[in-house]
């Protein structure tokens, strides 16, 4: 699958994720880089990750990559945190010369602002599961307790739009209990689909906990790793593709609500074989 070209300075960024919530990260890298144009790509066909098989979520994201590098990206950020659990470490092996940006729950900051010692991570079974993030835990974490909290239907709830109301507040009540009652005065929002809800997450937990959306630093590594490469743009307006293997008009409507911008998403179609073909 890999191949090996030079990477254009002049290219877009990739950003893929399995539906909307990586538009958190979209948001982000814009205001960060303004003069960056970037592609970005939901999955919605397979959306939610959290609950599929490991090895059905690598080969996805193998040929998201492979398509967003022959699309002409020159760098692609993997705008989920159980895709990056699954398949950031192979995806940077297949395209070594690319920078890859993956994302991992933000211990390492929770850990520096709790008082109580006790940080929360809201993430999906996958994500609690990964190499990458144990290895963070075990790097950062030490002295502190971490309660990992589950939050099934909290992504496909912002997938549906409902950011507000009854529902969600029942459905966040539930996930943030174990945490507060456990002392938790640092929550972390190890999903890109959760910062959409992040206004509900602070009023249910009270002023005196801390919510951490790591989406600003993702940008701002991925500027500096830009910058250190010599691949940052700038030399024209910046141009911003939106594509989903979903329904195109359903995903206008999801970045309409979410972001406030009218775009024209591409569909594009899963092949029996496994590859993504344009033109839906």
């Amino acid at each position: 699958m890999s191949t090996q070209q030079s990477i254009p300075a002049g290219g877009p960024i990739g950003i893929f994720d399995s539906g909307v919530g990586g538009l958190s990260i979209w948001r982000e890298v814009t205001r960060a880089l303004p003069d960056e144009s970037v592609l970005y790509l939901a999955d919605q066909a397979h959306v939610p990750y959290g609950p599929r098989s490991q090895g059905e979520i690598r080969d996805f994201c193998l040929e998201i990559a492979f398509y967003l590098r022959a699309s002409g990206c020159k760098a692609i950020v993997v705008a989920c945190n159980t895709a990056s659990a699954v398949a950031l470490k192979a995806i940077r092996e297949e395209w070594p010369d690319m920078p890859i940006i993956g994302l991992e729950p933000a211990v390492k900051p929770a850990v520096a602002l709790t008082r109580t010692g006790v940080v929360g991570v809201m993430a999906t079974p996958a994500t609690f599961q990964g190499r990458l993030y144990l290895a963070t835990v075990g790097r950062h974490a030490r002295g502190v307790r971490v309660i990992n909290q589950v939050c099934p239907g909290l992504a496909s709830l912002v997938e549906e739009g409902a950011l507000h109301g009854e529902v969600a507040d029942a459905l966040l009540g539930d996930y943030l209990q174990p945490m507060l009652s456990a002392g938790a005065d640092v929550i972390v929002l190890g999903c890109t689909h959760y910062p959409f809800v992040i206004d509900a997450i602070r009023r249910l937990a009270g002023p005196g906990v801390a919510v951490v959306d790591p989406a600003p630093a993702v940008a701002r590594h991925l500027g500096q790793i830009l910058r250190a490469r010599g691949l940052l743009g700038g030399r024209g307006p910046a141009v911003h593709g939106f594509q989903t293997t979903g329904n195109p008009g359903v995903f206008d409507r999801q970045v309409l609500r979410l972001l406030g911008i009218n775009v024209h998403s591409m569909g594009l179609a899963w092949t029996e074989e496994g590859a993504l073909a344009a033109g839906v």
